[in-house]
């Protein structure tokens, strides 16, 4: 479906290159998706002044916007990113498939994917994105793409059931729309946001004993611009003491009375390594769900490095894991072992409770260690927002706007 334009030899090299790398580490498993992203010349899809390797960099994404802030709008994601998220739709020829978060990239491979019977819809809410994806898409022979303005929380005219619904853009709820535009059995792939924690999830919708709900099939840990429109969700930041030194940042809602907080940092910092300990370069996602799971007041903390005084310790200030009970708050740090081949992990914590706390933080990192650690990821499933609690067998309920996400580890 590409046009005949040659290409230069190295854009081809530096993207074979990528397919490669993403196939050697099992990001691309199908020889479909193998195909297409070798085909579909990537860099003609980034900004014109990218440079070839930072087009063809496999596990970066190239910004396309950001507001006056400097903060970003919209991105072409990293091809390990867009390769996972394909292998995780299952997308076949013929298929109808909506994807929410235009570009242009990702709808050209998902053109190719579904074939000269399939269909594709692109739906972005800004303009400038879903026109520059219109040029590019007709530049390259995907004129049969249709590309829609328009907030893509709500039901999209005339579009009728698809086989695939696949979300570009961070989402903090699930909107009704999607779920009644996806065929019974149909797939939902979503970055989806639980308790500050993104994974791109897919969702197979199923019939239960009282109606339909989603239920995973795979969660993959992932970064993505934020959802803008009636779906966007702000993080909600808490200033310990008042200062712009600590910030603990809440997916959910801040605790019942934060103040309770504020003389925290007056207390000694109780410091406690467990044991736990980690290959530099392994998975962590279960941990972080382990911690999300298993700490009613879970959240993460950033410090600002300005006003920096090293009251707190954390080995990357811009996101440590951390909860909150009551008057105290605790994060995770980590140390490297003798042999520097691997990570312990510790807990840090500040308040009038530290040391009951952190105890209670390092626990939930020894049972991960004991019957989670190498497992499956939690179950995730999505409810409407009005079922009942007993109907959702569950670890952990987040309420969100339009839906009620359940967490569930399988048996250990």
């Amino acid at each position: 479906m590409t046009n005949t334009t040659v290409e230069p030899d190295e854009a081809t090299r530096l993207r074979n290159k990528v397919v490669d790398e993403l196939c050697a580490d099992g990001n691309i498993s199908s020889p479909d998706v193998e195909a297409v992203m070798r085909k579909v010349p990537r860099h003609e899809f980034t900004p014109a002044d990218t440079p070839l390797d930072k087009a063809y960099d496999t596990y970066a994404a190239v910004i396309t916007k950001t507001d006056e802030h400097g903060v970003q709008l919209s991105s072409v994601s990293a091809p390990q990113i867009q390769a996972m998220m394909l292998e995780q739709a299952q997308v076949k020829p013929g298929m109808r498939v909506l994807e929410i978060g235009s570009g242009g990239l990702n709808a050209a491979y998902l053109a190719e994917l579904v074939g000269e019977d399939g269909e594709v819809v692109t739906v972005d809410i800004d303009p400038v994105v879903t026109d520059r994806a219109r040029r590019l898409l007709d530049e390259h022979g995907y004129g049969r793409v249709h590309v829609v303005t328009a907030d893509a929380a709500e039901p999209i005219p005339d579009l009728g059931e698809v086989d695939v619904v696949m979300v570009t853009a961070g989402a903090w709820d699930i909107s009704p729309a999607w779920t009644a535009q996806l065929k019974q059995g149909g797939r939902l792939v979503v970055p989806l946001r639980m308790r500050g924690l993104t994974r791109s999830v897919s969702f197979i919708q199923v019939m239960g004993e009282h109606g339909p709900y989603l239920e995973s099939e795979s969660a993959k840990i992932c970064g993505f611009v934020p959802m803008q429109g009636s779906n966007a969700h702000r993080e909600e930041l808490l200033l310990v003491n008042g200062t712009p030194e600590i910030g603990l940042k809440f997916d959910d809602g801040l605790p019942t009375d934060p103040h309770r907080l504020d003389n925290a940092v007056t207390f000694p910092r109780h410091e406690l390594w467990t044991g736990v300990t980690v290959r530099i370069q392994e998975l962590i996602d279960t941990l972080q769900m382990a911690m999300a799971i298993s700490l009613p007041g879970f959240c993460t903390m950033a410090v600002d490095e300005n006003s920096d005084t090293g009251l707190v310790a954390p080995v990357n200030k811009r996101f440590a894991l951390a909860a909150v009970e009551d008057d105290t708050f605790a994060y995770l740090v980590t140390r490297r072992t003798e042999d520097n081949k691997h990570l312990e992990y510790g807990v840090h914590a500040l308040g009038p409770h530290a040391e009951q706390f952190a105890d209670k933080a390092a626990d939930v990192l020894r049972a991960w260690e004991a019957n989670r650690r190498g497992g499956p990821s939690p179950v995730i499933r999505a409810y409407p927002a009005s079922t009942p609690d007993e109907q959702i067998p569950a670890d952990r309920v987040i309420d969100k706007v339009h839906s009620r996400i359940s967490l569930s580890w399988p048996p250990a």
